[in-house]
């Protein structure tokens, strides 16, 4: 497997968390063809994060292919389009597809840079989080597709975890590219109801962990209705990236110097480097 090369990084992040507009080095994203909307909240929109993106769109991979025939023709085309997006100069890599985690290992090994295809990396951590008697509940698009291949890409297969899909909702038919008319209120009334329902069989459900990259815009909603945290791949991006763009301290302050508001390039280079 590939490591993760020595790389100054010659840009930071502001005090207050928003984008420095010199940031030339974002997160790339594996993107599946689709035809549905992405709102703010979901990762195909830009509006999402907080840091530059830069989207490649993978030939032949869409829902159909990847939910519902977990095709393995797409690993060469997926390693091809990682290898293409660090070659642009992202410094991390995701996809836009929580499938995507029964190709984790193999991508991560395929590049020089961090991968994390699937927000249901997440799961070891949040559930390390919980009473012994807790678990954590995953929201996914579709619980009948959703298994070992993808738990054992992310090393969950041994986690205790509820799963639970979104079949026979609005939201299912939409992201799925069954229906192309969206509605945003039914969206989030499934997400809520499909929410209460999982803890209402499943009490034991402690946090939520959305596997649907287009499932972020409704996270407060359900966080608020159920009272529980709710994790999504936004979480883990923005987790993720604020390792890659740390800020250094100069005088107490993150991203300062004296006299320049910013770091001086000797600072970059000696004090932003990866091992």
């Amino acid at each position: 497997m590939s490591g993760w090369r020595n790389c100054p990084l010659a840009f930071d992040l502001n005090l207050d968390g928003r984008r420095n507009e010199a940031m030339t080095a974002p997160l790339g994203i594996l993107m599946l063809n689709t035809k549905f909307p992405r709102i703010p909240g979901d990762i195909g929109n830009p509006e999402s994060f907080s840091f530059p993106v830069r989207k490649k769109a993978v030939e032949n991979a869409n829902p159909d292919s990847v939910v519902f025939h977990n095709s393995p023709a797409l690993l060469e085309p997926f390693l091809a389009a990682a290898e293409e997006l660090e070659r642009e100069g992202v410094r991390a890599i995701t996809t836009s597809c929580g499938f995507l985690a029964m190709y984790q290992k193999e991508l991560a090994a395929r590049v020089h840079i961090p991968v994390f295809t699937s927000s249901l990396l997440q799961v070891n951590m949040v559930s390390s989080l919980l009473p012994a008697n807790q678990c954590v509940g995953i929201m996914t698009i579709s619980a009948n597709k959703l298994g070992e291949r993808h738990f054992q890409g992310v090393g969950i297969a041994e986690t205790k975890k509820v799963i639970w899909g979104l079949e026979g909702t609005h939201f299912y038919d939409v992201f799925t590219d069954r229906v192309s008319r969206f509605d945003r209120q039914q969206a989030t009334r499934d997400m809520i109801s499909q929410a209460q329902a999982m803890v209402r069989e499943h009490p034991e459900v402690g946090a939520i962990i959305f596997e649907c990259t287009n499932m972020p815009p409704y996270a407060g909603a359900v966080s608020q209705a159920l009272g529980l945290p709710v994790y999504d791949i936004l979480t883990l991006a923005n987790y993720v990236m604020s390792g890659v763009f740390r800020s250094a301290y100069v005088d107490g302050h993150p991203g300062t110097s004296p006299g320049t508001g910013s770091v001086s390039p000797r600072e970059a280079t000696t004090v932003r480097s990866c091992i």
